[in-house]
């Protein structure tokens, strides 16, 4: 007979990846899991008949999220958390992390630090970078690249300071990709979307029970091909092919193990920006006030490329002891390699009379760089009573070992070029694709870094009455990184080219992390909280990266950056559970800020501090069975209260890349006759990319726009499996500007009106 497994809250499916080469390494948890399942099983065989009615399925509304870390359903956690899951992706037609974060309220995107462009998912949340707290399945995510969501059942949004969850991170919060996994039932699903800028996309989504010996096995395979070109950009280009299988074993047991492997593959050439010029409160300074270049010109060469090679094999063995306790082990062994050429666009010369001669120039960078990661981490949920008081307790240890290898060619620019080379300087309105271009050489800066680190943690649920919760998370960890590079020097009269060790670095500490949360329930649907948490980010915990400067935050003299978050909120389940309704005041702090007192020369302290006040509101789930919605509203006051004094500092100036005000929606109502529209708006307010007091006046542009978009969706079931979907992006054909570089010199457009047809099949 089927197993009867009674808890207070049903915990979330937990995805895993993993490898056979790993499965060694959890052998000893799947020989003291295989001894205890006979008792546990026998235990549970007599438990009285339980009839249970679950809540509805909606295809919005997430109940929970994936980490067992967390105890309590999310109307019962006292955080701002968003759960973008797999239909509404599927319905937007979301191919990348990016595009999936357009459904969160709060979150910019940046272009890169003045000549290193990014390649990939660069996030500002709640006023912070966050690129770095990227986690997938609650292990972190190191790496510049661009994630792609074929794998992805739902995408989590944990906002505020956690280091308690993972350890070192941002003040803003983390996200958290949670994989698809092997199921018990059997279902096929395939797409393939064709669209304008020779955009081709096709998935395959296949889950089979398996019928061998072992009891409660399936297999599950995604594969996704991909070759797109971007709308409104000429020769960029994202091409990439994946695929994801994943094997089960003890399904409806109570031992269940988990293997699961991630491989993609990208081949694609990079967007190094579009000049700024001309575009609305741009400073022309000494150039010729001109018209805004055509935003599809590529600055670029047809040599620039972008390849990215991922590996990533997990482990997972889960074991339930009866009466709400679960063992879980997971490993995890991972390895990204990207190489990259790009072409970046810098100043402008505008001075001649003819704006047919004014030129832009461009720098030409590469570099290669690997990021590998291997941990083992193990969990224990249990739930027990002492007196009166009842708890639903998570504790466990990680041992996490990363590493990170970078090398930087030299950046080619027009002082490091032969004159008789003209690749540096570009025609600003008629750039040509076909200039020859050399290829940087690699005598940049070279770094080897590596984090090891081990922790241990413990959350508690206490539930004091019925309308009483008690929410604790403690996490101690101690660390030791290391950090070893070279320097390239040029040749000279009298010495040769050289590339010179640099002394190694190291540093080694300890972080205590923690979250305090009080919950009462006015109801049983219902919540109101306040929250407190902090996060710790220590030098070098970025990249693995230390510095020899006392001027630079990674110096290991230094100590870490601490992030702070006070919240008070409310949730509520309507609709017998079917919406969810969330509300959170806050005030987020940074501090322990590497700054200078302005002075000549400069003195620098660690006294800096960011603050973001700021309201979020959402609305997520089914109105009626027939209309979906999700919806947030965010509002920020982001402020240095201390940095750089004076009238050229930014001590009293804004955040970069926080808009005040930013704002999303998605919708669709289902009509008769299969038909279902749908649509949102996302609204953002203006952005600025320099903290200076005088930031309006500073050189190029100064920041963005506010903007509006609209995307629709028109859907319609031709049979019960195939479901025709086409979507119209930036209904309205808006033109904007979507990231911006900390200079100010070139930018990413947004994408025009485009339109991108789905065929969906379910088999």
């Amino acid at each position: 007979m089927a197993h009867i497994r009674s808890r207070k809250h049903a915990a979330a499916p937990q995805p895993a990846h993993t490898a056979l080469a790993l499965a060694a390494l959890t052998m000893p948890m799947t020989l003291l899991a295989q001894q205890a399942a006979p008792a546990a099983a026998g235990a549970e065989a007599t438990l009285p008949e339980v009839k249970a009615r679950a809540a509805a399925e909606t295809p919005y509304k997430a109940d929970a999220v994936a980490s067992p870390k967390f105890t309590q359903p999310l109307v019962d956690t006292p955080q701002t958390i968003t759960v973008i899951k797999k239909e509404i992706l599927q319905q937007q037609a979301a191919t990348s992390l990016t595009e999936a974060l357009r459904n969160t309220p709060g979150i910019t995107m940046q272009l890169g630090e003045n000549g290193n462009t990014t390649t990939g998912d660069s996030i500002f949340m709640r006023g912070f970078d966050t690129t770095n707290s990227i986690f997938v399945d609650g292990i972190r995510d190191l790496g510049n690249i661009s994630r792609d969501v074929f794998n992805i059942e739902q995408v989590e949004v944990v906002k505020g300071p956690s280091g308690s969850d993972n350890g070192r991170g941002a003040s803003s919060g983390y996200v958290n990709l949670v994989s698809k996994t092997a199921a018990r039932e059997a279902f096929g699903n395939a797409s393939i979307a064709l669209g304008d800028a020779s955009r081709v996309r096709a998935t395959v989504d296949l889950n089979r029970p398996l019928d061998i010996a072992l009891p409660g096995s399936a297999v599950r395979l995604n594969v996704m091909a991909q070759d797109f070109g971007v709308p409104g950009r000429d020769e960029v280009k994202a091409k990439r092919w994946g695929f994801a299988p994943s094997l089960a074993i003890g399904l409806g047991t109570p031992t269940r193990t988990y293997l699961n492997y991630l491989y993609i593959d990208q081949k694609n050439r990079p967007d190094g920006g579009v000049s700024t010029f001309g575009l609305p409160a741009y400073n022309f300074g000494a150039n010729t006030p001109g018209a805004a270049v055509d935003p599809k010109n590529y600055y670029g060469s047809r040599s620039d490329f972008d390849d990215v090679t991922l590996h990533m094999f997990t482990a997972r063995i889960e074991h339930d002891f009866g009466r709400g306790t679960v063992l879980r082990n997971t490993t995890r062994l991972g390895h990204t390699e990207q190489d990259f050429v790009l072409t970046g666009v810098n100043a402008v010369t505008a001075t001649a009379a003819d704006p047919a001669s004014w030129t832009v120039a461009r720098s030409r960078q590469a570099r290669h760089q690997t990021n590998e990661i291997l941990t083992n981490q193990t969990n224990l949920n249990t739930e027990f009573a002492t007196g009166g008081v009842s708890h639903s307790l998570s504790t466990g240890f990680e041992l996490i070992h990363e590493r990170q290898n970078q090398v930087n060619a030299q950046t080619l620019t027009n002082t490091t070029l032969p004159a008789s080379l003209q690749q540096a300087v570009a025609n600003l309105y008629r750039p040509n694709i076909d200039d020859a271009f050399l290829m940087p050489p690699f005598k940049g800066a070279y770094a080897k870094g590596s984090t090891l680190s081990a922790a241990v943690y413990a959350f508690d649920t206490l539930k004091l009455s019925d309308a009483w919760l008690l929410n604790a998370g403690l996490r101690w960890e101690k660390f030791h990184t290391e950090t070893n590079g070279a320097t390239f020097t040029a040749a000279t009269a009298t010495l040769p080219e050289s590339l010179v060790q640099n002394a190694p670095l190291s540093l080694t500490d300890n972080l205590l992390s923690w979250k305090l949360g009080a919950v009462f329930k006015p109801t049983a649907d219902g919540s109101v909280y306040v929250t407190v948490s902090n996060a710790y980010q220590p030098p070098g915990g970025a990249n693995h990266a230390l510095s020899t400067s006392a001027t630079n935050q990674a110096s290991p003299s230094l100590e870490p950056q601490e992030g702070s978050n006070l919240e008070v909120g409310t949730k509520w389940d309507l609709l017998g559970g079917r919406l969810a309704a969330t509300a959170a005041v806050y005030r987020s702090e940074n501090r322990n800020e590497l700054v200078s007192d302005g002075a000549t020369p400069a003195s620098f302290s660690q006294v800096g501090r960011r603050r973001i006040d700021g309201v979020e509101l959402a609305l997520v789930g089914q109105l009626t069975p027939a209309f979906n919605l999700s919806a947030g509203l965010a509002y920020m006051d982001p402020k240095i209260v201390r940095g750089v004094p004076g009238a050229t500092g930014n001590q009293g100036g804004a955040i970069v890349y926080s808009p005040k005000v930013t704002f999303s929606s998605w919708a669709t109502y289902k009509l008769a006759f299969g038909m279902t529209l749908g649509g949102g708006v996302r609204y953002v307010d203006p952005v600025v990319r320099n903290s200076n007091l005088n930031n309006a006046t500073s050189a190029n542009l100064p920041g963005t726009e506010s903007y509006t978009v609209a995307d629709a969706m028109l859907a319609y079931e031709v049979t019960k499996n195939v479901n025709l979907q086409l979507n119209v992006y930036n209904l309205f054909d808006r033109q904007y500007v979507a990231a911006v570089n900390n200079g100010g010199s070139r930018y990413v457009p947004g994408q025009p009106r485009n339109v991108l047809l789905t065929a969906n099949v379910a088999f």
